[in-house]
């Protein structure tokens, strides 16, 4: 509560003690006074100020003006506005001063006019935290924005400085996968490149570059890490994070790198994505959440898994983490969080409708399930599991993913699967839903908290769940109860991928398995100065300073210092080599 009353502006860390405004408070008086204000300020809530107004969109109705009795359209303009090629039924008179006087039977025009779409609840980032604030943004997209601080949130907290990790493997084996799945869309990306002409304006240089998809990526590794290894960007609609996740796990398992970065940054909350949304359908809006709750609609409850819902809400986010092969987790002592052993990414097959769900998630939740039960046993997954619904509070989806829950559940024996759906909280932030899972899922192994879908009063009529524990409260458990929880992601398109992860105590034992108990103690000695500097940064953080990482030209690497042989490349500044292939990996079809 305090790290958001300082992100929100409410609060101040300063000589060593909090303030609220100037008056010197405890941290305990300080988070009784403001909770309020936080709740109301953060989570699902009314759309704010700093994106639009909802009821009253700018855009341009289209009319058609013509002369009367009297005569034609006449009207003066600057001559330099005149349009290229003047019209054929225009007559133009000039009238000095670099003005002309037009006369015209007929004059197609786009006024200046307002709509109304009729959505909204959003997911916004806490009232008064702007992104921008914290770091040089150089008129970055808002989604690069949060990149750049989550990646670098997810970097400062590991505990061990990133040239430590870097210096420890070549430079070819840190990989960086990260997407957005809508591209940026705000005025200083893709959005102001596909508006600024026909508003009359002009297209900017960066506006091309900063809206591509892979842009999370691209800036994490020039800006943050200054990586030249692997990096990837693959987008698939909502399950964006997990098919990012899936290239590094696999990369890790493969050998083909040692740390991974894995992330996603999202920020639709302007008038075109939202509009588009709303016009399929899949949003909730003000009519049908009137006819769930009357005409006393409440808006922080408009995400509903699970219950009587009439659409997903649409939020922004980041979410970013970093994976490391087991041998480089022991050697630097760093915090082991959970294990994720692999994702499973299957499509639909046929289609009628490109949005409609499928086929394709049966195969990546059930194959999923049968991986933590071949490396866990039945009674790990019968009693010590968790699902994390993709959970898009769509009438839809809460039928279609509950039937396959219900169905794999009972040919896995389990009973009372609980089932958490986050998006009641935090809403849908498309390439970074199934992040928002993962990070939560991490939670809940270390507290123990298995969150209820709080926003519904009651699991609606149609939803399958005889197998299931669909809650709607919050439900407590032992945290080493808890061994492994599958994130589930269903997205537009035929994109299903479910990822399996285990709990910290399921990671250590099965590394203890492998590297044996005197590397498990080297470990936990080695662990405790990482914790002692996470916890430091964790502090600092709480205190509003995120430290956000941005090395723009900085530390810029010289080509011709570049070290190259038949063997090996050597990067200034990166301290081990780069090995070149020497063995023929087709020598058994030569």
């Amino acid at each position: 509560m305090l790290s958001l009353a300082s992100l929100m502006g409410l609060a101040s860390f300063r000589n060593g003690a909090w303030y609220r405004g100037e008056e010197q408070v405890s941290a305990a008086a300080l988070v009784d006074q403001l909770e309020p204000a936080l709740l109301r300020g953060s989570l699902i809530r009314p759309m704010e100020e700093r994106f639009f107004d909802p009821s009253q969109v700018h855009c341009h109705q289209q009319a058609s003006l013509s002369g009367t009795e009297a005569g034609p359209l006449a009207f003066e303009m600057a001559a330099k506005q005149l349009p290229n090629p003047v019209p054929l039924d225009w007559t133009v008179t000039d009238i000095g001063d670099g003005r002309v006087r037009v006369q015209a039977e007929q004059l197609s025009v786009m006024l200046d006019s307002a709509r109304e779409i009729n959505v909204y609840s959003f997911g916004q980032l806490p009232s008064g935290f702007e992104p921008d604030q914290h770091y040089n943004a150089r008129f970055h997209p808002r989604g690069l924005q949060l990149a750049i601080l989550g990646a670098s949130d997810a970097i400062n907290s590991m505990g061990i400085d990133w040239q430590t990790v870097a210096s420890r493997v070549a430079p070819d084996q840190i990989a960086v996968y990260a997407s957005s799945a809508m591209s940026q869309m705000d005025p200083m990306g893709n959005g102001g490149l596909l508006q600024s002409r026909l508003r009359g304006g002009r297209v900017s240089s960066k506006q091309t570059a900063m809206g591509l998809t892979s842009m999370p990526a691209d800036f994490i590794n020039a800006y943050v890490l200054g990586s030249v290894g692997t990096t990837g960007a693959v987008a698939g609609a909502c399950a964006t994070f997990l098919y990012n996740l899936r290239n590094a796990v696999e990369d890790i398992r493969a050998g083909n790198a040692r740390v991974a970065v894995v992330g996603s940054a999202e920020a639709p909350l302007v008038p075109e994505i939202v509009d588009g949304f709303a016009t399929m359908g899949a949003l909730g809006n003000i009519d049908g959440l009137r006819k769930i709750f009357g005409e006393d609609v409440d808006l922080r409850c408009a995400s509903r898994p699970f219950g009587e819902n009439c659409g997903f809400t649409l939020s922004e986010g980041t979410q970013w983490v970093v994976l490391m092969d087991d041998a480089l987790a022991l050697e630097l002592g760093a915090n082991i969080y959970g294990a994720v052993p692999s994702v499973f990414v299957n499509a639909d097959g046929t289609k009628k409708s490109i949005s409609a769900p499928g086929a394709g998630n049966y195969l990546t939740v059930a194959k999923s399930v049968a991986l933590a039960r071949a490396i866990l046993g039945d009674q790990a997954v019968r009693e010590h599991s968790f699902m994390q619904a993709h959970g898009s509070s769509t009438p839809q989806n809460r039928i279609t993913e509950s039937a396959i829950f219900d169905r794999v559940a009972g040919a896995f024996g389990i009973r009372e699967w609980p089932i958490v759906a986050v998006k009641a909280f935090l809403g849908h932030t498309v390439a970074c839903a199934s992040g928002d899972q993962m990070v939560t899922s991490l939670g809940i192994f270390e507290r123990g908290v298995l969150p209820g879908v709080t926003t519904i009063d009651k699991v609606a009529d149609d939803v399958h769940c005889d197998n299931l524990a669909i809650n709607t409260h919050h439900t407590v458990r032992a945290p080493e109860s808890l061994k492994v929880g599958f994130l589930n992601s269903k997205g537009f398109g035929g994109n299903n991928a479910t990822a399996t992860v285990f709990s910290p105590d399921v990671a250590r034992q099965m590394l203890a398995a492998r590297h044996g108990a005197k590397a498990m103690d080297a470990h936990q000695r080695a662990n405790e100065a990482v914790q002692e500097k996470s916890a430091a940064y964790d502090a600092t953080a709480t205190q509003g300073d995120l430290q956000a990482i941005y090395r723009f030209g900085e530390g810029m690497i010289d080509e011709s210092e570049i070290r190259l042989d038949s063997e090996s490349l050597t990067v200034p500044g990166m301290e081990q080599p780069v090995t070149l292939p020497r063995d023929n990996p087709f020598a058994d079809m030569a």
